[in-house]
């Protein structure tokens, strides 16, 4: 993606279901777990942006013993400050200590069977070590120990908040992941008060109380009852201070989770190929964990997933299969590249068959794998056109012409490469301007002057900003004839407010080109009757609210979109006509039948709290309110 959108969090979670010495017996290492750990974020790393942390629980350990250890960093070297920390402890241990596993669990930190592991970006732009998960709910009774960590945003933290209050809390802050713990605490604490009195009325003593409450817990319900009224995408983890343990999707589905389990490991990770690599097993043994559910692994490790919410249509995030998730997945990596394949009829029809005067490229590096795809379309279709050429010449075909036919080859070059040491540390901005255009370099030589047009693939076009200001300007240096912007997602044209940090709708070069539009053709008064229609659906119940934003595009063309989006890209000054084309909805659910989650496309948003916050967004933009359309 050419313009910079902070990826989504991770999460890696692993229960390991032996004692730490079968794991040095059988793998020559008693920090089995924690090494797994650090190759599942390590894998994921491309989701975290600012910050990572770990946590780890021991189960079974007498009072008086330490049984919860963590350790977060928002360092640049955040996730290696985080495992050299946690190595320091051992590092000088000798080696019949390192190979006694009972030994080590009762005596050194991070040598739990229960471990859990976060890489954060933030959605506020706030990275301070106290954001980072994971985080932790302390309490005396161990069973009413919290740490938790997430992949989500909820769009009614407001609502949740004002409950805690309702129920006697005085929470610390009112950020979504401390309200979230908070909402889960307070419904923990519940039921081990329910499970103490119940037990307490049987005659049993408090110490045998307390192994009843770790075996009985009724972890489903309680994450039943605390989660009734979550709005948004998540997937939260949980480890409780005995050794229970959840990982909970959201009923949409919208955020990512995966798990393994064998008999030796439970795992879970945000991305498949995480868990394939980190434990070298197969594609079909890795699940999906199913929306609405939860994958339940309780103390003495039975593991169940179990329905806690009532699923919904599935609306996975769509932008995890162009975007956000590594490509080494092999459903993702062969989306990314249909969606690449699925616009070269329209590519080629734009440069009238003319091959031999144009030059395939991408922009580095994620959209590589659609440009794949685009590659194997464009001779997909080329080689239809040679068979009808050929046969159009029937029987009295010259060498010559067979020859020109066959010419028909795309021209495949790497022309942008992104300059990652470039860093614009000035201030002024007439000077850095001259520094943002050379984020880019190009590849000199190739492209016959005025000649040859450049198309250029990229996998989303969400502001234009680096187009505009970098992209473009660099290739002007190459002097095409003709330059055409392919984008293998559709046209961002309305809010995100379940996890990308995309919520101010002034921001989205598509709508911007919407609101130009409509001032230039003399209906700006759609403008205000949509700010009054977007007013008046706020007022109405939760689920009867709709999005009159989409009405609005209605009153255009989405090729007039476009069109205007290569004139807003355009910088000032560039001689060669721009032309940009975008994937069409109808393709990306096509290539991607199992992912539909495309709110931020099509503007069906898949909770009421989606509808809530495009209807905001819009509101904020006429006020001209800067600010965020959800807390």
């Amino acid at each position: 993606m050419s313009d910079v959108i902070k990826h989504e969090c991770g999460l890696a979670f692993i229960r390991l279901l032996k004692p730490l010495q079968y794991y040095y017996d059988k793998y020559g290492t008693t920090l089995y777990g924690v090494k797994k750990l650090q190759l599942l974020l390590q894998k994921q790393r491309n989701r975290g942006q600012d910050g990572a942390g770990i946590a780890t629980i021991k189960t079974h350990m007498p009072p008086g013993s330490r049984y919860i250890s963590r350790r977060r960093s928002n360092s640049p070297t955040y996730l290696e400050e985080v495992f050299s920390g946690i190595y320091k402890h051992f590092n000088d241990l000798p080696e019949e200590r390192l190979s006694d596993g009972p030994w080590l669990k009762k005596n050194m930190p991070y040598t739990g069977e229960v471990l859990l592991g976060h890489l954060r970006y933030g959605t506020h732009g706030i990275n301070t070590i106290e954001s980072v998960h994971p985080f932790l709910r302390l309490n005396n009774w161990i069973t009413r120990n919290l740490v938790m960590a997430g992949n989500f945003n909820l769009t009614n933290v407001n609502e949740l908040f004002e409950q805690l209050i309702s129920f006697g809390q005085h929470p610390k802050e009112d950020s979504d992941t401390v309200t979230v713990m908070e909402k889960i605490g307070h419904f923990l604490d519940d039921e081990v008060e329910k499970l103490f009195s119940w037990y307490k009325a049987e005659g049993y003593s408090n110490e045998q109380i307390t192994d009843l409450i770790c075996d009985r817990l009724d972890v489903r319900r309680l994450l039943q009852r605390a989660t009734r009224k979550f709005d948004g995408g998540y997937v939260m983890a949980g480890m409780l201070g005995h050794g229970d343990a959840f990982i909970l999707r959201d009923p949409s589905g919208i955020r990512p989770a995966f798990y393994y389990q064998d008999d030796e490991v439970v795992v879970m990770a945000s991305e498949r190929p995480a868990i394939q690599t980190s434990f070298n097993v197969k594609y079909n043994t890795v699940k999906e964990l199913q929306p609405g559910h939860a994958l339940i692994v309780k103390r003495d490790g039975t593991v169940t997933e179990e329905m806690v919410l009532q699923p919904k249509k599935r609306t996975a995030c769509s932008f995890e299969r162009i975007y956000f998730s590594r490509g080494n997945d092999r459903d993702i990596y062969l989306e990314r590249k249909k969606l690449g394949e699925l616009l070269a009829k329209e590519t080629l029809k734009e440069i009238d068959y003319d091959v031999e005067n144009a030059i395939f490229s991408f922009i580095p590096n994620t959209a590589e794998v659609a440009f794949y795809g685009l590659v194997e379309g464009l001779h997909k279709e080329l080689d239809r056109v040679k068979k009808e050429r050929i046969l159009a010449l029937g029987g009295k075909a010259t060498k010559e012409e067979i020859a020109s036919i066959f010419r028909l080859t795309p021209r495949v070059e790497k022309l942008a490469v992104k300059d990652a040491k470039m860093r614009t540390f000035i201030a002024d901005d007439k000077h850095r301007g001259g520094l943002v255009s050379h984020i880019y370099d190009v590849t000199y030589g190739l492209v016959n002057n005025e000649k040859d047009t450049l198309i250029l693939m990229d996998d989303s076009i969400v502001r234009g900003t680096t187009l505009k200001d970098s992209i473009i300007q660099i290739l002007s240096t190459l002097k095409p004839k003709k330059l055409i912007i392919i984008s293998s997602a559709p046209q961002i044209r309305y809010p995100d407010c379940y996890g990308i940090d995309m919520s101010k709708m002034k921001n989205f070069v598509a709508f911007k080109a919407l609101v130009e539009i409509l001032k230039e053709s003399g209906r700006e008064n759609l403008l205000e009757e949509t700010y009054e229609k977007c007013k008046a659906e706020l007022l109405k119940p939760d689920e009867e609210i709709g999005n009159p934003v989409k009405e609005l595009y209605a009153n255009v063309t989405y090729e007039e979109v476009s069109t205007k989006i290569a004139q807003i890209v355009t910088p000032k000054g560039f001689g060669p006509e721009i032309k940009v084309i975008y994937q069409t909805i109808e393709n990306l659910r096509g290539a991607c039948p199992e992912n539909n989650g495309d709110w931020y496309f099509s503007g069906d948003f898949p909770t009421p709290g989606g509808m809530k916050v495009v209807n905001k967004a819009f509101i904020n933009f006429i006020e001209n309110i800067d600010a965020r359309a959800y807390n």
